[in-house]
């Protein structure tokens, strides 16, 4: 569903036969037997493809082994999804939740395998150059959709706290890093921790927020410029959508080093819009004029992703990690930190 399908990993086995015993019981119309794979992405909650005779599912369940308190909420995955659905959004349809540990070791969730494309890569790779625009214009227009949703209206006004987003973001993922001493410190990172609650906006705003929201997050649809799945809801919450905004917007400063990067890529001949023409539609979309703190809210994205990878460095070095590609992961980690300060001390430059 997010990578292809491998051989379940030692460090993710489970009793299939009780998974499929519990199946058999909670979701209707199911009809064993069951085969496993495991889904190569996934660095957070462990993914697996579950292929019956009539139909194939998606299992997202808790890692093994000690977690950070608030960590791998499938639970509140799911709900998301189910509420958004029933809004019309587009996520993969949830047939059952299990928040039982004795099944398979941990909490878990059953939905559908949603079947369509995935690009791992920030210019749409195999697309041809008239409609790569519109498969990016199709992420921006999806993302905006969902910040157009009214919490309240989709039954999810007590998903979150309706203030301080930015301030207990910077707080949450300022303490996993502090607190992960298995992965050790960089002066960047250690930068951040004290620059960011310092120049953190107090304007705020309460939409549903991804979290999590990139190229590699979605599935388009078999031959169209359209998203007809959004995938890997475990950050969502209740929050500001500019800061999640430019956490997708980050694909403009990061290196092209990184899969979805589109720093230093000319983008004019791979047909896609500058940063400003990506901006400028997601104002239209959104009924707004500009986007105020726009590089701090990226500053602060940039700090967060590379405080989750610095989670996942802290989780390789305890054997847990979820994702054979942890390790390639943890190799951007220094330079995502270091962007984040050179943006940051752009914009104190600018004050």
């Amino acid at each position: 569903m997010s990578a292809g399908a491998i051989e379940v990993r030692d460090n993710a086995r489970f009793d299939s036969a009780a998974l499929e015993r519990w199946m058999a019981a909670s979701i209707a119309g199911f009809a064993g037997p069951v085969s496993v794979a495991q889904f190569s992405g996934g660095q957070s909650n462990p993914t697996f493809k579950l292929t019956t005779p009539e139909r194939t599912y998606v299992v997202r369940r808790k890692p093994p082994g000690q977690l950070l308190k608030g960590a791998h909420a499938v639970d509140r995955e799911a709900r998301v999804m189910q509420a958004l659905e029933g809004a019309g959004f587009p996520v993969p349809h949830v047939r059952g939740v299990c928040l039982d540990d004795a099944v398979i070791g941990s909490w878990f969730y059953v939905m559908d395998m949603v079947e369509g494309r995935i690009f791992w890569d920030g210019d749409f790779p195999g697309v041809p150059a008239a409609e790569k625009a519109a498969h990016l214009d199709a992420l921006n227009a999806t993302q905006a959709a969902l910040h157009s949703l009214d919490p309240a209206a989709v039954g999810l006004a007590d998903y979150g706290r309706p203030e301080g987003y930015m301030a207990r973001q910077i707080a949450r993922w300022s303490r996993q890093y502090l607190e992960d001493e298995a992965a050790g410190r960089t002066a960047d990172m250690d930068f951040l921790v004290e620059w960011l609650p310092a120049h953190a906006p107090t304007a705020d705003e309460t939409r549903v927020v991804h979290g999590d929201f990139r190229i590699d997050n979605v599935i388009f649809h078999p031959e169209r410029a359209e998203v007809i799945a959004v995938l890997d809801w475990e950050l969502s919450t209740l929050g500001h959508p500019l800061v999640d905004f430019a956490y997708h917007l980050m694909m403009y400063r990061v290196p092209a080093d990184m899969p979805w990067g589109l720093a230093g890529r000319d983008l004019a001949a791979l047909g896609l819009p500058s940063e400003a023409d990506y901006v400028a539609a997601y104002c239209r979309r959104t009924g707004r004029e500009t986007l105020p703190h726009l590089d701090v809210y990226v500053a602060f994205n940039l700090f967060r992703l590379a405080a989750i990878i610095h989670g996942i460095k802290g989780r390789m070095i305890r054997g847990t990690a979820a994702s054979a590609d942890a390790g390639a992961m943890v190799a951007h980690l220094d330079l995502l930190a270091a962007t984040a300060r050179r943006v940051a001390l752009g914009v104190a430059s600018d004050a």
